[in-house]
């Protein structure tokens, strides 16, 4: 994939994030590019999906929970007093690693969800239905769908249901899309679709994927950053950090020495 210069849509500057006294992630500064897959790889408990989380102001959900340092979304700072996290969220969307579709909504109330506390989208509630289509269709489901969206979102297969939620991510229009081991749950023909998804979505937003599946950062990602303890050990061109890596803890994870 292409390596070329481009600009940064959003930038940690040491970040810390914690759990109470205990710190699950240790002064992390890295870049994701605007238009660019970031792949996030690590062993378990390593701190990839709390960085993440730390993107979006979701971390800061958990009890106990609290960050330093900085996220700036074009070169706002995301943590700065007065900043609406709910605000933040729709500019910043996440996807969680198992599907999470609203149970007592239709597929088509659950891609529209968001959109009835969005200011952006409040002057166009008459196109709404123009918004769920465009979103489901971006998540390549419309043509699954398309003839059943006031059906309940729980009768769909579990790839379906990442997808719908890709989808409801997608329908406030963000600027980055997080997601969070979105195929861990599921078979491999549904982890191909939204591999393909995410390799459509980069060309219209900065996505960022946290995946224990190495091969699967190998095939999506513009760029990968190795996570160890807590701390960022290295972040690099993807084919270049899998073949040349440049920290020896970090060759000694994708080799499979420990992990």
């Amino acid at each position: 994939m292409s390596t070329a210069s481009v600009t940064p849509r959003i930038a940690a500057r040491g970040l810390s994030a914690f759990f109470g006294s205990t710190t699950a992630v240790r002064d992390v500064s890295i870049d994701l590019d605007d238009r660019r897959v970031l792949a996030i790889i690590g062993p378990s408990g390593c701190g990839k999906s709390t960085f993440l989380r730390c993107l979006n102001r979701m971390h800061e959900t958990a009890p106990g929970a609290r960050t330093e340092g900085q996220v700036l979304l074009d070169g706002r700072d995301i943590y700065k007093e007065g900043t609406s996290p709910v605000t933040v969220r729709r500019q910043i969307g996440m996807v969680f690693q198992r599907p999470t579709p609203f149970p007592t909504m239709s597929i088509r109330q659950n891609v529209g969800a968001g959109l009835a506390a969005s200011t952006q989208t409040r002057a166009r509630r008459g196109q709404t239905a123009e918004i769920v289509e465009r979103a489901l269709r971006r998540a390549a489901l419309w043509d699954e769908v398309h003839h059943r969206l006031d059906t309940p979102a729980v009768g769909l297969s579990g790839g379906q249901q990442q997808r719908l939620c890709i989808a409801r991510a997608l329908a406030t229009e963000p600027e980055v899309l997080l997601l969070d081991e979105p195929t861990a749950s599921l078979d491999p023909l549904s982890t191909q679709r939204i591999e393909e998804l995410i390799w459509e979505l980069r060309r219209e937003m900065t996505v960022a994927i946290v995946t224990h599946n190495m091969q699967q950062a190998a095939r999506v990602s513009d760029r990968t950053a190795f996570f160890l303890a807590g701390e960022l050990v290295e972040v690099a061109p993807t084919e270049r950090l899998f073949t040349s890596p440049a920290d020896p803890r970090t060759e000694s994870y994708v080799t499979g020495r420990f992990g």
